[in-house]
């Protein structure tokens, strides 16, 4: 028989804690490190947006199949054949999907690479205007305003750097600037009044943008139908005259295709933009009064001032949307819906964006490929165009739903952190 074990010494404090636990070769630290990498993109506001756009997607798809004749044929005999229905379903989707990227992205049937690369400066092209109009939105939101006067400052831009686009006499380059500078002021000027309601009076910015986007549309509309001001000499019809070619802008790759300077302006407000909200104290005093004003008014913000200040900012850069439209894109006159919806769709351009510069510059070019490509789906497959219009709205819907999205991919919540199990430290005691 053997004895009682031989007591160790005593020892008062922990021992030393196990080596880390190896998992394929790498410590258990590196593998957290990933682990948390991988929980920050799943909880992110990126990849929400990513997936809302998805999601868009195949409920597009399955309402494509719904409305295609051929799908609702087989469908009538289904328990019979049912790969009909599905071969049906597949290239009614299929097809759809290819002639928005054939009309967005590049056309593999067009000859040489010249010819089917225009539908992506098509697509730049749209985006133009949506990426300018959207970073004047998001950068309101950013400061906690509400800007949907987008179509207002839109029109009025539009109008004043029409008017000095078409009845100035200016050398070129001069005639251009001065035109862009015109559309910008007269945003601003028209935002601004919405921003100055609010820090005067209080007045809800939504309110307000909302019943100026109805003046400015029949003050233009009165605008174009009076001669001797914005309409067009000896006609009768409400539409300004052409802009002359000084004020104009260039063609970046040349007359063949449709993309102009004005996609040159949108990046470089793309980078204003950034630079405003990331790395000025004008930027940080946004953000401030956005997360929390009456913290901001403590800490010595002037927050009215704010107010003012980025609804001139953001009617600027809106009407910088309206300048492409008239300077570049619809140069031979315009009438009082030159605005195309634009400044409305920039709400959904900021929203998808998560206001931030470069996700509203991306959206922007997203909304523009289903613009471009809606025409395409439409001539192609006869697929209605309202369909996009719903991939849209949809987008819009998950994206204000993070936690709708979060469940269907069950992705994990930020607010609700996971526990991780930690063992406890247990002390050595011998006995004696």
């Amino acid at each position: 028989m053997t004895g009682p074990p031989t007591p160790e010494r005593a020892t008062s404090g922990p021992t030393t804690p196990p080596a880390a636990p190896v998992s394929g070769g790498k410590p258990a630290d590196e593998n957290g490190r990933w682990s948390g990498v991988l929980r920050e993109i799943a909880t992110g506001n990126a990849i929400i947006s990513v997936l809302a756009v998805f999601l868009a997607l195949v409920v597009g798809a399955v309402m494509i199949a719904f409305t295609d004749e051929n799908v609702q044929k087989a469908a009538g005999y289904f328990f019979a054949r049912p790969g009909d229905t599905v071969t049906a379903v597949w290239n009614s989707v299929s097809g759809a999907y290819s002639a928005l990227f054939q009309g967005s992205i590049y056309n593999f049937r067009r000859p040489g690479f010249a010819n089917g690369i225009r539908p992506l400066l098509d697509t730049l092209t749209f985006a133009t205007p949506l990426i300018a109009a959207g970073l004047g939105v998001g950068l309101a939101f950013r400061v906690g305003m509400f800007n949907i006067g987008g179509r207002g400052q839109m029109l009025i831009a539009a109008s004043a750097a029409g008017w000095v686009g078409f009845g100035w006499d200016l050398p070129w380059g001069l005639h251009m600037l001065v035109a862009v500078l015109a559309g910008m002021l007269g945003g601003a000027l028209w935002a601004g009044i919405a921003g100055l309601l609010k820090a005067r009076t209080g007045a809800h910015e939504v309110i307000v943008t909302i019943m100026l986007n109805y003046v400015a549309y029949y003050l233009v509309s009165f605008l174009l139908r009076t001669p001797g001001l914005l309409q067009a000499p000896g006609s009768n019809n409400p539409k300004t005259p052409a802009m002359k070619p000084t004020a104009v802008f260039p063609l970046l790759l040349g007359p063949q295709y449709s993309l102009h300077f004005g996609f040159i302006l949108a990046i470089a407000a793309t980078i204003l933009v950034w630079w405003i909200l990331g790395r000025s104290n004008l930027g940080f005093q946004f953000r401030a009064v956005g997360l929390n004003p009456n913290a901001a008014r403590v800490a010595g913000i002037n927050v009215s001032r704010m107010y003012v200040y980025a609804m001139l900012i953001s009617g600027a850069l809106v009407g910088l949307a309206g300048v492409s439209q008239v300077l570049g894109t619809v140069t031979t006159g315009f009438g009082s819906g030159i605005d195309a919806g634009i400044g409305f769709d920039a709400i959904t351009v900021a929203l998808l964006g998560r206001s931030t510069p470069w996700g509203i510059f991306i959206a922007g070019i997203l909304f523009g490929a289903f613009k471009a490509g809606g025409f395409s789906m439409q001539a192609a497959q006869g697929v209605p165009i309202d369909i996009i219009l719903v991939v849209q709205s949809l987008i819009v819907l998950f994206i204000a739903a993070p936690p709708l999205v979060r469940a269907i991919f069950r992705l994990p919540d930020p607010a609700h952190p996971r526990r991780i199990a930690v063992p406890n430290v247990t002390k050595e005691v011998t006995v004696k």
